[in-house]
């Protein structure tokens, strides 16, 4: 927990509630400064005296990552930042039928562009911030899914854009390093959220948000690229994904479709 204490400047996405409300108590403490982005004022805001209970400075942006414009100025007027966590995301599936082209294209503006509308400026503005002990100017973390590796029938949109912001984050890590700037794709499994609450089909593994939360934030703290969890569904994901497409079509057939 140490070296999560030295992040005293974090700014969080979809911070209201799930995953994204987790990671902010789990960064709140004495010291630390809390930007914390969501849509639902009343349950950004108590997200916010949550954090501020536990001692930390917690200031709630009611933001859309959406909008690119907002969170632009947003970002650029929080000040130093030291740890981002773009979290906030979608989730859709076909309910059994053809993926809608609307839903398509609202799980791919958030899930892709929303991702991008966070960690763009983020870096922009760790670019210019002074080098810590640690030479890390400040560290970015996308969250994506182990859905990332698997291509899901019940869940095209939703799989590709996990994928993609997966990919992009540990192809800029590598260069982006160069200059003091981290970034980490988290790829977790299933977590007890609303939104995974209306699946009907077996989520295997199913943990806790603090636990998921945890393990994001070790993972950071470790210096991993890509922070990939509970290992066992993991495993399963690459290898269900390296099956022929036809085969895994098979197999995901067999199972409820996402709603």
């Amino acid at each position: 927990m140490q070296a999560m204490a030295a992040w005293r400047h974090v700014l969080v996405t979809g911070a209201s509630s799930g995953l994204g409300r987790a990671l902010a108590l789990a960064c709140a403490g004495e010291g630390a400064v809390l930007h914390l982005g969501g849509r639902d004022p009343a349950r950004l805001e108590a997200a916010a005296e949550a954090c501020r209970a536990a001692g930390a400075a917690a200031m709630p942006r009611v933001v859309d990552v959406c909008d690119a414009g907002a969170m632009a100025e947003w970002i650029g007027s929080a000040g130093r930042l030291d740890l981002v966590l773009a979290n906030a995301g979608i989730s859709a599936g076909t309910g059994g039928a053809v993926e809608p082209a609307s839903v398509a294209r609202s799980v791919f503006e958030t899930n892709v562009t929303g991702v991008l509308n966070t960690a763009l400026p983020a870096i922009e503005a760790m670019a210019a911030q002074s080098p810590r002990p640690d030479g890390v100017r400040g560290r970015v973390a996308v969250v994506a899914s182990v859905a990332a590796f698997v291509a899901a029938p019940g869940a095209p949109a939703y799989c590709a854009s996990k994928a993609a912001v997966q990919r992009w984050a540990e192809a800029l890590d590598a260069s982006e390093r160069r200059r003091g700037i981290r970034l980490h794709a988290v790829c977790p499994g299933y977590i007890r959220t609303p939104m995974t609450a209306r699946n009907a089909f077996p989520m295997p593994f199913l943990m806790e948000p603090e636990e998921a939360a945890q393990r994001t934030l070790a993972g950071i703290a470790a210096g991993r690229t890509r922070i990939a969890y509970p290992w066992p569904l993991y495993l399963a994901a690459r290898l269900t994904g390296g099956l022929p497409p036809g085969l895994r079509a098979l197999v995901f057939n067999r199972f409820p479709a996402k709603k």
